[in-house]
């Protein structure tokens, strides 16, 4: 199987082709730079906007794994819209990284009938995309995969979530870390666990449509960081209340396992 992935030189796109080269797969990489992509992977650099034919230009893979995306951390940017035509026209074939902000403000499991009501530039684009590569797929007979990602953990400090803000805060010896008040539950999910769970749905085709990359079940945020500041040793407090809830963030909400459960066991046991 030869697998191309977008996005390989980012936070996410690294781990990925990590764990697919360690899986056996041939790996084609591509990114505006290679800096951080697994040597073993075949890179090649490109503007995926503008290429005319990037399905003949990346060596005709089997399968597109499009994980590139602008200012994906920045949920408000004016991105998000103008990149959106360009996505659009970019996908075939293809397995696309989501995002359970696509879903807005709810309270609960996230199945793949939950309807999706985005409430931030991000969000509504990630959606848009998801419904415009569904049609795509059904039109030209074509296997659909929506990798829905949730809340991800990992002690990299050039990411840009709240756990590698807070790697990168200890990094630089500070004591104190600005917080909320840290209440609301969501769906943590290991750095090495997302990876390999990317890795494993892109690598089968028994399971399709949209798939949950998750743990399937609720956390505390105050817990989950008070945790990682334990599992890392880091000298670093919490300044609680520093930084107010972000309206769009729900109580409390986790993803539905079913789809990946069954995608992990059958990679296991392969």
């Amino acid at each position: 199987m030869k697998i191309l992935v977008t996005g390989a030189n980012g936070y996410l796109g690294t781990g990925v082709v990590d764990r697919l080269i360690a899986d056996g797969v041939e790996v084609i990489a591509t990114d505006f730079c290679g800096d951080n992509v697994n040597k073993k992977a075949r890179f090649i650099q490109a503007d995926l906007f503008q290429l005319d034919d990037p399905y003949t230009y990346f060596d005709r893979p089997d399968v597109v794994l499009h994980m590139a995306w602008r200012d994906g951390f920045v949920h408000n940017s004016s991105r998000h819209f103008e990149d959106l035509p360009k996505h659009i026209n970019f996908i075939q074939n293809i397995a696309v990284m989501g995002s359970m902000h696509e879903i807005g403000f709810f309270e609960g499991c996230i199945t793949e009938h939950t309807p999706c009501w985005p409430q931030s530039n991000y969000g509504i684009a990630k959606d848009a995309l998801r419904n415009a590569t569904q049609l795509y797929a059904k039109q030209n007979h074509v296997q659909f995969q929506w990798l829905r990602g949730y809340y991800i953990v990992g002690n990299v400090a050039r990411g840009s979530s709240i756990f590698s803000k807070l790697a990168a805060a200890a990094m630089e010896h500070k004591k104190t870390f600005p917080f909320t008040m840290g209440q609301n539950q969501f769906d943590f999910i290991d750095y090495e666990q997302f990876c390999e769970q990317v890795a494993a749905a892109v690598q089968q085709d028994e399971i399709d449509g949209i798939i949950n990359i998750c743990s399937g079940r609720p956390e505390r945020l105050c817990d989950r960081v008070e945790r990682f500041i334990q599992e890392n040793g880091y000298d670093i407090k919490l300044e609680y209340g520093a930084f107010p809830d972000r309206p769009y963030d729900s109580k409390a909400v986790w993803g539905s396992s079913d789809k990946i459960s069954q995608i992990m066991t059958k990679y296991h046991n392969k």
